[in-house]
């Protein structure tokens, strides 16, 4: 019998060691996890999917979470972004109005509509022929389909501002890694033009919680949550790293920075800059560890990865593993 060169030996005796390694830790997880104790912390109450990012977002009893988010037919969490001629996405932060921008979608339409403007009814499925798009947000690019002409000079013509385009994020495209700038997040999560995460969950008792400090309460779309729980004490979110919802298995990276897009009049479009991102910051506070992702945010929802995709719908129960 011939001999394996040395080196080759070598090498295949390293990558023996490397695969039984990865065994055994994939065996202690498991192992772990068997360990693990559902316990009963909630019950889902509400399910939002924001099609066009920084537009009004929409409201479902049933929905697919995907690797991208919540997906209900073609309405897809943030897979449609309002981009600068330079491929920059354009956020409410910059065009409070967009936040007056309702969206659905219908036999294959994607339907716009907004104040003083006629509806917009653009095909979910653009020609292939359509230019393709880098749409940068944080200095992270992910791609998008371009809409049109029509979809351009709507939305140019309802902000009353400088050029736009709309474009759509098509399967196999180029996808955003939060992890490119936010650490706490995996290689594998991923999102199409949403800001970090595919899921922010927000308990209604923390929603009270803050209302009971503030002279004018605010809605819960303030927050612009996917996932909205109910059932539990106030900020007892904060303890869920890991949830199951039906056979839907998510996992906690981070709590969720606020900015100035949470006081926005989601009637008029007007900023305010102050409630309740002002309250929010004199009681909620980041961990230290995390202070060079929040600056001067204050904490308020959880960002969570898709461990395990499936469905999910209003009045599932929410458990913890403990």
């Amino acid at each position: 019998m011939a001999l394996l060169p040395h080196w080759r030996s070598a090498w295949l005796c390293t990558a023996a060691a490397v695969a039984l390694a990865a065994a055994a830790a994939a065996w202690r997880w498991r192992r772990a996890r068997a360990s693990c104790r559902p316990v009963q912390v909630g019950t889902v109450s509400g399910l939002f999917i924001h099609p066009v990012k920084s537009c009004r977002g929409v409201a479902v009893t049933r929905a697919q979470v995907t690797p991208l988010g919540l997906r209900s037919g073609d309405l897809r969490d943030r897979c449609w972004t309002v981009i600068q001629e330079d491929g920059r996405m354009l956020s409410a932060k910059q065009e409070p109005r967009l936040l007056l921008v309702s969206v659905t979608c219908e036999e294959g339409y994607l339907i716009l509509n907004a104040p003083e403007m006629k509806t917009l009814r653009i095909p979910v499925e653009q020609p292939q022929t359509n230019s393709v798009w880098n749409c940068s947000r944080f200095g992270i690019q992910a791609q998008g389909r371009d809409c049109g002409d029509e979809a351009a000079q709507w939305i140019t013509t309802f902000l009353n501002s400088e050029p736009y385009r709309l474009v759509h994020y098509e399967s196999n495209m180029t996808t955003r890694k939060p992890r490119d700038f936010l650490p706490p997040f995996q290689p594998t999560d991923q999102v199409a033009y949403a800001e970090a995460a595919p899921i922010l969950l927000i308990s209604e008792a923390s929603l009270e919680d803050l209302n009971s400090r503030l002279e004018k309460k605010v809605a819960i779309t303030n927050f612009r949550p996917n996932i909205v729980v109910t059932g539990c004490g106030p900020f007892e979110e904060d303890t869920w790293s890991e949830i199951l919802i039906g056979n839907v298995e998510l996992n906690r990276r981070m709590s969720c920075p606020r900015c100035v897009i949470t006081t926005i009049d989601p009637d008029t479009g007007i900023m305010t800059k102050k409630e309740p991102l002002e309250t929010l910051k004199s009681y909620r506070k980041c961990d230290p560890s995390e202070q060079h992702a929040f600056k001067a945010s204050p904490p308020f929802g959880w960002l969570y990865g898709v461990a395990k995709t499936g469905m999910v719908q209003v009045g599932d129960p929410v458990y913890k593993l403990i």
